[in-house]
């Protein structure tokens, strides 16, 4: 396979030394640093050493016997990642543990931020968490990704799609970020492929936005991709070397798939329109990574307030009892789910069957 085709031609995007100067001294726009500015002239100096340089991850350490290329550098906060997702592993499958629902909140709206009231969907997971807590042998751990738009530093990158160049090019976990070069810290997602991991049962509750996911909540789905097919040895392709992993991929690549096997139940509500095709987007977005559905009952779409006020929103939330009825039965149809995947009376049809089509 010498020669792999790696197709190029975009743009290019170094900054001059101006320009970057210029995009760093943006961050200290508040008067108040105007009394440091020798000493911020200072950070710029080795900031532009780090991206003209692109130290990408300034702290590595050799992989290890674990690895095909045991004296390859990784970075350690991947390193740790990887360790922390190991742990998790270590718990979903321990089965004196405690079942674990892991609650995500989709919405982006939180009254710790400018729209200054709590969202709907928090009150749909704060139901399903109070009902969980009541369950012998139960835990709950929350995902708000609320907290990107309140949270100091919190943040998710975007997906850089390196699926799309080849499937072995993903890593698991994403080794994607933290970019320090260009000044992507602060990665939230190292933090939540642990809590995917550990959980025997996942419930999403989210909002339409504008036909569509919240952004907050497609963040996170698209920086899972690694989660369904990843590459959990980067040495394989010396990081991200485009072509080695084409190679791989075209040897034959096995596809793991990271969080096969967990219960799932979505929760979708909007006020007009769209909330059925989000429900069927992410039922198949999570069918898909073979995660098993929760029965009919846990994959609920309805509308709260249908083309009423939204300043009223609440109030329609409050008044609609049969909808919190629903969100109840979905929730205890995701736990009865969990019980049963964990004493082995889950079982799947398709279980054990090859994929026709691999992708």
């Amino acid at each position: 396979m010498a020669g792999m085709r790696v197709v190029k031609g975009m743009p290019d995007v170094q900054l001059s030394r101006e320009e970057f100067q210029r995009r760093y001294f943006e961050r200290f726009y508040d008067p108040a640093f105007e009394g440091l500015r020798p000493e911020i002239e200072k950070l710029v100096e080795k900031a532009w050493e780090a991206y003209d340089g692109y130290r990408k991850t300034p702290r590595t350490v050799k992989a290890g016997a674990e690895f095909e290329d045991p004296d390859f550098e990784l970075a350690v906060e991947w390193l740790e990642a990887r360790r922390q997702i190991k742990l998790a592993e270590e718990r979903h499958k321990d089965k004196a543990s405690p079942s674990r629902i892991l609650l995500i909140n989709g919405s982006s709206r939180s009254d710790q931020s400018c729209p200054g009231e709590m969202s709907k969907t928090w009150r749909i997971v704060t139901i399903a968490r109070d009902l969980i807590a009541g369950e012998r042998g139960f835990e709950t751990d929350i995902i708000d990704l609320s907290r990107l738009t309140s949270d100091y530093g919190k943040v998710i990158y975007p997906c850089k799609a390196c699926v799309s160049t080849a499937q072995p090019l993903c890593h698991w976990p994403c080794s994607c970020y933290p970019n320090h070069a260009i000044g992507q810290a602060n990665d939230w997602m190292n933090e939540i492929y642990p809590k995917w991991v550990a959980a025997h049962g996942i419930m999403i509750a989210a909002p339409v936005n504008w036909y569509q996911a919240p952004s907050s909540l497609k963040l996170m789905m698209d920086r899972l991709v690694c989660a369904d097919g990843g590459n959990p040895d980067p040495t394989t392709t010396s990081g991200k070397d485009p072509a080695k992993a084409k190679e791989l991929e075209l040897k034959g690549w096995p596809y793991p798939r990271h969080l096969a096997g967990r219960v799932f139940g979505v929760i979708v509500h909007g006020d007009a329109s769209g909330a059925e095709n989000l429900r069927r987007m992410l039922v198949d977005w999570m069918s898909d990574m073979a995660l098993i559905p929760a029965g009919h009952k846990a994959t609920l779409d309805r509308y709260v307030g249908y083309y009423e006020p939204y300043a009223t929103s609440h109030d329609e939330f409050d008044k609609d009892e049969g909808f919190q009825d629903e969100v109840r039965m979905a929730v205890k149809s995701l736990i009865n789910g969990v019980k049963l995947m964990r004493s082995g009376e889950l079982n799947p049809p398709d279980a054990g069957l090859p994929e026709a089509r691999p992708k």
